[in-house]
């Protein structure tokens, strides 16, 4: 049975993780209202990519023998100013996450909760993964000065993006 201090740990994490797909998905609203589908496309993969976080948290407690309690979300940001602009949001939202991701495995390393500090080490390295793309995207546009040619180019690149569910079976 999964300790109190971690399931309650777990279940706000659940709900950053609908927090953090929602904010993808309005951020890719934004990107097709402007005519870049590669960059909406980019911001679809995040959005799955989160949800299926949410429920690798999510099957980790009914698997430990845990309830998940689902609480509402925040209402999400659905005004930018620019592309630039969403990067950097996106970017300091991936840092607070690291942070969430950190603030976890610090809960099971106090509780001695051995099975779920195994379990966080895979989100502790996909957090990297996920700030490194972003950082990559970010210093790119910043190049660009979020604009041009160089936009256009991008949009076809981030279009080439696909998601990959952590959840399926190797």
């Amino acid at each position: 049975m999964i300790k109190k201090e971690v399931l309650d740990a777990l279940n706000e994490q659940i709900n950053a993780e609908s927090y953090s797909a929602f904010m993808y998905l309005s951020m890719a609203a934004y990107f097709e209202n402007m005519g870049l589908s590669g960059f909406a496309n980019w911001m679809k993969v995040q959005y799955q990519e989160e949800a299926a976080h949410a429920l690798k948290f999510f099957n980790y407690v009914t698997d430990r023998g845990g309830r998940v309690v689902l609480k509402a979300i925040d209402q999400v940001p659905v005004d930018f100013d620019g592309i630039v602009d969403v990067y950097e949001k996106t970017l300091a939202h991936e840092n607070h996450v690291t942070g969430l991701i950190n603030n976890l495995m610090n809960v099971a390393i106090a509780a001695s909760d051995h099975a779920s500090q195994s379990f966080f080490k895979w989100f502790v390295d996909e957090q990297v993964e996920e700030e490194a793309n972003v950082e990559k995207i970010l210093a790119t546009l910043k190049l660009i000065n979020g604009q041009g040619n160089g936009i256009f180019m991008m949009d076809r690149e981030l279009g080439q993006r696909v998601f990959v569910d952590p959840n399926a079976a190797v």
